[in-house]
């Protein structure tokens, strides 16, 4: 009886805590979805409150309008083209520098793989400066070149990732694949990319989220208002010097909110999958 009493209390203590830090999770998120309906006076006004006097849908229209006759259609328009663009490089080269420092033998490739790790461990703000001055004499300031192309060269935490989960795959399947006669390139896309696919999901749903909120680049190289990201347009929301439209931009973050949910519900089902080594058997 004491055993039985000891797992409902220990039950019931789990379930408080889980919903307990759920709601502490929630809580900015349904509070910025409330205030995207509340009068823009009212948003600071009574903060705590979760219950707007009135509900304000004008402010998806005030913000759907945007600024500088550039609506906010244009800005997700822009937003996707350059986080869809650099996320499939981003993951494409991963993958394939990954495959290739676990399954191909070549001169130098712990060396390559130490001086990888080691651009883990430099702060991203340390390499801003000398970025910028090699964009600018490329000419590419003002342009989505320097938001995109560096993607193509692979993403050390990607490619770190992805070579645990590759290095799970057993190297029978190459060993078979090579009998066969598939090459390294069509053992790559046939037997690792289909296998790998979590790792792939999992890279793609991260990079995905940090390519869309990505402000401090946008910010830097873009300057025409008609080719800025959302999270630039958003800021232009504050102005310091007149009334801040509060609702609006409220508004615009509870819609940004929304491509992130959607890729995280088309790759769930591959973050929690694993590799399936049935061919092994028998």
């Amino acid at each position: 009886m004491k055993i039985r009493t000891r797992k409902i209390v220990s039950t019931i203590c789990f379930h408080t805590f889980v919903i307990a830090l759920g709601v502490v999770m929630l809580y900015p998120i349904v509070w910025m979805v409330v205030s995207s309906v509340k009068p823009s006076n009212e948003v600071f006004k009574n903060a705590a409150s979760l219950v707007p006097s009135e509900f304000v849908w004008k402010n998806y229209a005030d913000g759907w309008k945007g600024f500088g006759n550039v609506s906010f259609a244009t800005f997700f328009k822009n937003s996707f083209f350059v986080t869809i663009v650099a996320v499939i490089g981003q993951v494409a080269s991963s993958t394939f520098v990954a495959y290739g420092f676990t399954r191909v033998r070549f001169p130098g490739r712990k060396a390559w793989f130490t001086i990888m790790i080691i651009t883990m461990l430099l702060p991203a703000q340390i390499l801003l400066i000398p970025q910028y001055i090699m964009f600018m004499k490329f000419g590419w300031i003002d342009s989505y070149l320097p938001l995109i192309v560096p993607y193509y060269c692979g993403y050390a935490f990607f490619i770190f990732l992805i070579m645990q989960f590759i290095q799970g795959i057993p190297k029978e399947l190459d060993e078979s694949a090579n009998i066969d006669g598939c090459g390294k390139f069509r053992t790559f896309f046939q037997i690792i990319v289909p296998l790998a696919l979590p790792a792939i999901a999992t890279s793609t749903v991260f990079a995905f989220y940090w390519k869309w909120d990505d402000f401090m680049g946008p910010l830097l190289y873009l300057q025409s208002p008609s080719k800025y990201t959302v999270s630039i347009a958003l800021k232009c929301f504050a102005d310091p010097n007149s009334v801040t439209n509060w609702g609006a931009m409220f508004a615009m973050s509870t819609l940004s909110l929304i491509p992130c949910f959607v890729i995280f519900l088309c790759f769930q089902r591959y973050l929690v999958d694993g590799i399936s080594t049935t061919g092994l058997k028998g």
